[in-house]
């Protein structure tokens, strides 16, 4: 658990702790599945002031418009995997794997997880035309072309969370299979101590005994 906190890969804990790779894969597995399911459980609302901002995983990026059925999937002209996140100032990210960047499929996730109080900051994609009329009438952007902040109007919380997951996740030369748990560990890491995640994966073993047996 101490070596699941401090990042170290299985492959050097099991060395440094003279076990089975495929035993602290398992165990690294559990630890990774109960972050999910602790951060899904989250049920309040982000309120303040909230970035919110697409990011692409995986393949490079291809020239020109994708045509057919994977221009269809993806959406900005990529044919990596789209993921859309939001992100509290000074607080906590949410993050969620999603077919494309529309509006048709960010307008749900934001007013399902951002309480209309709030100021939301985007760039100016096109699919965040709109979000006033959906009721988030503090809806402010930033046009990056020109600057990446102006008094106070930024995306770069979002933006180094997004930084952040892209170098840790290189230590597992790009995730395979599981990206949705390693996201999810990654949003749950983000601006937390080694103290901090001790103590909440410790609470989150307590509550899932059952599953290490």
């Amino acid at each position: 658990m101490e070596c699941f906190c401090l990042d170290i890969e299985a492959s050097k804990t099991a060395l440094l702790l003279r076990h089975n790779r495929n035993t602290i894969n398992r165990y690294y597995n559990l630890f990774r599945q109960m972050i999910y399911n602790h951060q899904m459980s989250e049920k309040k609302k982000f309120i303040g002031i909230v970035e919110a901002d697409e990011s692409f995983f995986g393949a490079n990026r291809v020239r020109g418009r994708l045509q057919g059925k994977g221009r269809e999937k993806m959406g900005r002209a990529t044919r990596k995997q789209p993921v859309f996140g939001i992100y509290e100032r000074n607080g906590r990210v949410y993050t969620e794997i999603v077919p494309n960047a529309s509006s048709k499929t960010l307008f749900p996730i934001i007013s399902g997880k951002v309480s209309p109080d709030s100021i939301v900051i985007t760039d100016y994609w096109k699919a965040y035309d709109g979000l006033v009329s959906l009721g988030y009438d503090k809806h402010v952007r930033i046009n990056k072309a020109k600057s990446f902040a102006h008094k106070g109007v930024h995306i770069n919380g979002i933006e180094a969370f997004w930084s952040f997951t892209k170098r840790r996740l290189t230590k597992f030369n790009g995730v395979k299979t599981n990206f949705v748990l390693h996201l999810k560990e990654c949003e749950w890491r983000y601006n937390k101590s080694y103290d901090q995640m001790n103590k909440e994966l410790r609470l989150m073993i307590t509550k899932n005994k059952n599953l290490l047996v």
